[in-house]
């Protein structure tokens, strides 16, 4: 199992983050514009561990070098009526083994709208945390 896969599955966040570069790009699924920067990638992720349940990897998929994975899940978002997601992490790891691209992609589009949902109402909280994060 692959290091990311096994800190997410097992929720620590300390470790997730430790995985992240300075300077990783975070393309959300329901954001037009990426987040640059681990603060607030970081925070973005514990945010999605509050609001997906039962989150589980079902598929691992990388490239021969080792640099690409694709990480496929399914999960529920809280107070959406559990309502059910399929998604993928794709991560891109740079020289010194860090995530620096970390693009996600949801399925389906009421699965998404939920999740925009859910994420828009904490991202005070996100924005909070981020700033914590990059004054440490």
């Amino acid at each position: 199992m692959h290091p990311f896969r096994k800190a997410v599955e097992e929720r620590d966040e300390a470790a997730v983050q430790a995985m992240l570069a300075d300077d990783v790009v975070f393309t959300s699924p329901v954001s037009y514009q990426p987040y640059v920067g681990k603060p607030i990638t970081a925070a973005i992720l514990r945010g999605v561990l509050r609001v997906f349940e039962d989150f589980h990897y079902i598929r691992e998929i990388a490239d021969p070098n080792g640099c690409d994975h694709a990480f496929v899940f399914e999960a529920r978002v809280s107070g959406a009526a559990g309502k059910k997601v399929t998604g993928c992490d794709f991560l891109h790891f740079n020289a010194d083994g860090l995530i620096d691209d970390f693009m996600v992609m949801v399925r389906p589009l009421s699965g998404a709208t939920a999740l925009a949902e859910a994420m828009g109402a904490q991202f005070d909280r996100i924005r909070q945390e981020a700033s914590e994060l990059a004054s440490n």
